[in-house]
């Protein structure tokens, strides 16, 4: 079978996980690569874009402040997010 290779930057940490995971299963660090990107890339094909979570969130400096505002005062629960959580909401 052809290959070819590709280049990418990648934090030191998703290199040592990598390193750990293809090493704990005996798998050669490409075929870890290639079956996640075919895996991901299905996944985007086959789900509705709004359910599929981003691994990264990007925020401007006004979002990330409303984060900071939301953890430090948090809003109460509705009355259907207790329900929700109860699990005797609607299903």
């Amino acid at each position: 079978m052809s290959t070819v290779q590709i280049s990418a930057h990648i934090s030191p940490t998703t290199k040592q996980e990598l390193e750990r995971y293809a090493d704990a299963h005996g798998l050669k660090k490409g075929f870890v690569i290639e079956d996640a990107l075919l895996h991901h890339l299905q996944a985007l094909r086959e789900l509705p874009e709004d359910v599929v979570v981003p691994v990264r969130l990007v925020l401007t400096t006004a979002s990330f402040a409303q984060v900071v505002e939301r953890t430090q005062r948090p809003r109460k629960p509705t009355a259907a997010m207790r329900r929700l959580i109860r699990g005797t909401g609607q299903s």
